[in-house]
């Protein structure tokens, strides 16, 4: 068992080494938005995490590619537990022995591992010795959250070799929802008249606001209705204390789904995660917008929201709360805690409409995250993201110091693991200018879309911006649906909401109703889906054509407000084409071709 046991002190010491030698990771200079705001009181307690490096990660990679391609003698075959999913990654005894020892030496006590992650918590004091470093109080100055963070660290040569990172410690974040909100501006008044009314259910409405009924309609889902105990399971991330709400749940059933009414939602809590459904101070339109489309479109299959506490809003008094709950990012304890729930518990797929620019990730931390949806899929999972809002890019300008221009992707969405959505808008589909494409920066093209990706680059459309992507990474979005004049209830209200964040759930929300067939057909589920669509599946999906995304216009994406420093490329824009494209993937979802294809699997 890989339980999260508190190691025994009597665990083999060693005499206290200098932190001096191998620095594991380094920023020039704190992220953009972030200020120095004071040093930390060496008293004060931190919670680190450190990635023990793995010990088979190149079979396990070929293990998961393996699961997940249509025609391989293991298509299928996931692992059915936390435990036998971590056989291959466990580092070896040495490893770990060493690197708690090296912990003990320096005092520390509060010590557990995890398979291959060791959580501490210690001051700041001790975690200073020990990293070589200087952990200081920065305030991300748009978001005010407040976090407690070091610009470099190093780990001793003797441990050096066992770890692959420590965090947090540079990771800084500037996580935000892909959407954005216009209450009353994108929906017209007789548009939400009708929907009071409880007439706007109908497909007619369709070219101007978008409904549950129809996206049923648009992607031919119509009538198909799948069955609860088929062990299908969906569920969506909230992050940023954003929380679904169970009232405006209800009138979204009434008036929009309702053969879904009565039908509520789960939520499971990590890392301090809530379920506020009464102070207004908190954000619910992004949870509500993924609740009230997943289950719309997915009912009556089971739904989850997963609540992940993490970023907390400044406060007046810097040691309440508590930093070593409050101030630590949410990806990691959200993937570590998944991870564990036990196979009947875990839903086969898990949408997220968050992201952020790649630079502005620590590599290290990004393959790490990156690494654990790897291991989701492992477990049957398929792992969605909004591919972003912003277009090629929104500032365009490179955060190494040089200030070059360039195209910047998104993350997690450019994760060569998920599977990520773009926007489309209109009856008819053409690309949502604002649907986030291209190419990743950090991870290179993976072998599944080779082909995929190589055809759209002889097309040309891409010459003109040369020198300004990576032509050899990673491509994304894969796959792309409906993202503009959702209706949404948030608070009590009616509004509408467009953005990637819309075209996310709504993907997601097919893909749980593609394992639903597939359960009760005697099949498992569909697990990591990108070799799959880019091998068979991509007949299934309704290619988009026509539009472009835009950026690089010096502007933010949603207020249009001036970016300083940001870069202009007049024209900037990835165009969709015949066959995949970097900004609406292969396409949109058609239903009963999708169906079909999946039990073929």
């Amino acid at each position: 068992m890989f339980g999260r046991d508190i190691l025994s002190v009597a665990a083999l010491s060693l005499l206290a080494s200098s932190a001096t030698g191998e620095v594991i990771e380094k920023l020039r200079v704190a992220p953009e938005g972030w200020k120095y705001t004071a040093n930390a009181p060496s008293t004060q307690k931190i919670r680190l995490q450190i990635a023990l490096q793995q010990n088979d990660a190149a079979g396990f990679e070929q293990a998961v590619l393996d699961m997940a391609t249509p025609g391989n003698a293991k298509y299928g075959q996931h692992f059915q537990s936390h435990d036998e999913m971590k056989q291959m990654l466990l580092p070896s005894d040495r490893a770990a022995e060493s690197v708690v020892s090296w912990l003990q030496s320096a005092g520390v006590t509060d010590i557990a591992q995890d398979a291959d992650w060791i959580d501490f918590t210690t001051t700041v004091g001790i975690a200073n010795e020990l990293l070589d470093t200087q952990f200081q109080w920065y305030t991300n100055q748009v978001q005010r959250h407040r976090s407690l963070r070091t610009l470099h660290y190093s780990v001793p040569d003797d441990v050096a070799e066992h770890i692959y990172m420590i965090q947090p410690t540079t990771r800084f974040g500037g996580i935000r929802p892909m959407h954005t909100t216009s209450r009353g501006k994108l929906l017209s008044q007789a548009h939400r008249n009708a929907v009071q009314a409880g007439s706007l259910s109908g497909a007619d409405q369709c070219g101007t606001v978008v409904t549950p009924t129809c996206l049923k309609k648009q992607y031919g889902v119509g009538n198909y209705t799948a069955d609860p105990k088929s062990g299908s399971k969906i569920a969506f991330s909230s992050y940023l204390k954003e929380y679904a709400r169970y009232d405006d749940l209800a009138k979204f059933e009434k008036k929009l789904a309702p053969w879904a009414i009565g039908q509520n939602f789960t939520v499971i809590e990590f890392n301090n995660g809530q379920n506020n459904q009464t102070d207004n101070i908190d954000d619910s339109g992004e949870a509500n917008l993924d609740l009230q489309y997943i289950l719309g479109l997915s009912s009556p299959l089971p739904v989850t929201e997963f609540s992940t506490g993490g970023l907390g809003e400044l406060v007046p008094d810097i040691n309440e709360p508590d930093p070593s709950n409050n101030q630590n990012e949410p990806y990691l304890d959200f993937l570590k805690g998944v991870l564990k729930l036990p196979q009947d518990q875990l839903p086969q797929v898990i949408s997220t409409s968050y992201g952020e620019d790649e630079q502005t990730i620590p590599p290290k931390y990004a393959e790490s995250v990156c690494d654990l949806y790897k291991q989701l899929g492992s477990r049957g999972v398929s792992v969605i993201f909004s591919s972003g809002d912003s277009g090629v890019g929104s500032g365009c300008v490179t955060n190494d110091g040089k200030n070059t221009t360039h195209f910047l992707p998104q993350f997690p969405a450019t994760c060569p693991w998920v599977t990520s959505v773009g926007a489309t808008q209109d009856w008819n589909e053409t690309a949502a200018a604002f649907s986030s494409g291209g190419f990743s920066d950090l991870w290179a093209r993976p072998s599944y879309q080779d082909d995929a990706v190589a055809a759209y680059l002889a097309t040309g459309l891409a010459d003109e911006w040369e020198g300004l992507f990576n032509k050899s990474g990673r491509g994304f979005p894969d796959v792309s649906a409906q993202g503009v004049n959702f209706a949404v209830y948030d608070k009590g209200s009616l509004g509408g909401f467009e953005g990637t964040s819309a075209s996310g759930p709504t993907f997601a929300a097919i893909v749980a109703l593609l394992n639903d067939a597939r359960l009760r057909a005697g099949k498992s589920t569909l697990g990591f889906l990108n070799p799959w669509i880019y091998s068979k599946a991509y007949k299934g999906l309704n290619d988009v054509t026509t539009g472009g995304s835009a950026g690089c216009n010096g502007l933010s994406r949603f207020n249009q407000s001036q970016l300083p420093g940001g870069a202009v490329v007049p024209g900037a824009s990835w165009k969709a084409a015949v066959g995949w494209d970097p900004v609406t993937g292969y396409g949109t979802p058609n239903f009963p071709k999708l169906k079909a294809l999946a039990l073929a699997a």
